[in-house]
């Protein structure tokens, strides 16, 4: 079998092994007429249909309490944790550029060290802020403008956001690959469009399947409860509303029995009737308010009789499968489980949840922003450095590395003291250290015994 092994690995046989048809696709991933993805009348919900589900998850993410929390909670640790550039074995002209154009520190590297660049207000944290608007949206689109710097390199000027409304066409191709998107102009009193090719974009996706370039919102499991939330707010508003104070009631007071002509008789009790509804309608509490009835008339404010529904379980249910469309359970600690007992689980499960979606906004950033800006100025073989972060939700342990020093597992130098001290956020040291592999001195027992 090893002469089978040695074929293998010539290039020249593996070569002629593979079928010309082979090196091609027949198959399709986007059947798509003109270029344009169709599949976005699978969506079974009318209103959730692209575009016209923009405007929905826009009002969801602006006006339910408990949708804000959950989109926070997934975007605030992502935006806290610290971002920045791993060489990845690229040359260190290749990572310092890319470290000035994103204004990101070097990993391993001091901060104060490193020049971050700060022309045309190019800013990481807002980049990031926008591109994780794909997760309410689905999709975040960003066209990429460069300058030409003194150094005759081209520098990354802006990463221009454009809002998901604005978008009014996605050409994808066959095989799925993003080809352009064009925008709705803005021009008065003319219709305009604007189209950006692959090369100038960068797309943050949420759920990517194939060519579906549109993503799926974080909050599209969340619109049913969302929707009856909202109904059952308005509801219990109203109840409240109209049987806090209650319902204003006038009953109309006895006809003179002189009143011989029914004709007559009914059009003075109709009055009265109209009359007594205008008070009814314009009754307000406070404390000028009052009514003025005829002799034998009279107003009641009439309450329900029995029990209301009570509307707090539904509200507090439709809270609860929101934060589950997340796996936000921890949101519903107190309510959905009664105790914080299962509150580390939960809280570990939805930190891995986080850890996804930053690998996800790394793994984007890297190929559409740091290989993009070494291709143009390094050219395409060039080695290139990638974004990284920090793992969301774990915290360096002071306790922990003790015991490891202790062991003589670490070995208390420079650059232990210097991860130690930008893990913990301390002050940098201010003259000389422990030299390089020098162990502590070790503790002994000073206390004696009366004797």
């Amino acid at each position: 079998m090893g002469w089978v092994t040695n074929w293998l690995r010539r290039p020249m046989a593996v070569a002629s092994a593979v079928p010309r048809s082979a090196t091609r696709e027949h198959g399709y991933t986007s059947d798509a007429a003109n270029g344009f993805w169709a599949d976005i009348d699978d969506e079974e919900t009318p209103e959730l249909r692209w575009p016209l589900n923009i405007p929905v998850y826009d009002r969801m993410r602006r006006q339910d309490a408990q949708v804000i929390s959950v989109l926070r909670a997934v975007s605030l640790p992502i935006k806290r944790t610290p971002w920045q550039i791993d060489p990845a074995g690229a040359d260190p002209e290749v990572v310092k550029f890319v470290s000035a154009n994103l204004g990101l520190p070097v990993k391993g590297q001091d901060e104060d060290t490193q020049t971050g660049r700060r022309r045309d207000r190019f800013s990481w944290p807002e980049h990031l802020h926008h591109a994780l608007l794909s997760l309410p949206f689905g999709h975040s689109v960003f066209e990429q403008t460069y300058r030409i710097g003194p150094d005759g390199r081209a520098w990354l000027r802006k990463l221009g956001w454009r809002p998901p409304r604005t978008i009014s066409r996605i050409e994808v191709a066959a095989d799925g690959g993003l080809v352009a998107i064009e925008q709705h102009g803005y021009a008065i009193g003319e219709q305009r469009s604007y189209r950006m090719t692959v090369d100038r974009l960068v797309v943050y996706v949420n759920e990517r399947e194939g060519g579906n370039w549109l993503g799926q919102s974080l909050l599209r499991p969340a619109y049913k409860f969302w929707l009856l939330k909202d109904r059952l707010l308005r509801v219990q508003s109203q109840t409240i509303h109209r049987n806090g104070m209650g319902v204003p009631v006038y009953e109309a007071s006895e006809q003179p029995s002189q009143i011989s002509d029914p004709e007559e008789y009914k059009r003075r009790a109709d009055a009265e009737l109209d009359s007594g509804l205008k008070i009814a309608r314009g009754f307000r509490s406070g404390e000028s308010a009052g009514a003025a009835v005829p002799h034998g008339a009279s107003v009641k404010l009439l309450g329900v009789e029995g029990t209301l529904p009570d509307a707090m379980p539904p509200i507090r249910y439709y809270d609860e499968q929101i934060a589950r469309a997340v796996l936000a359970h921890f949101l519903n600690l107190g309510t959905e489980t009664g105790s914080w007992a299962l509150g580390s689980t939960f809280a570990d499960f939805f930190t891995m949840s986080l850890q996804t979606v930053g690998l996800q906004i790394a793994d984007t950033a890297s190929k559409h922003i740091v290989e993009d800006l070494v291709d143009i100025n390094f050219g395409p073989d060039t080695p290139a450095p990638r974004i990284v972060f920090d793992e969301i939700g774990k915290g360096l342990a002071a306790e922990a590395i003790k015991i490891l020093v202790d062991a003589r597992i670490l070995t208390p130098d420079e650059d232990l003291e210097k991860f130690a001290r930008q893990a913990l956020s301390l002050p940098e040291r201010k003259g000389p250290g422990r030299g390089h592999g020098e162990q502590p001195p070790a503790t002994t027992d000073t206390t004696t015994e009366d004797t």
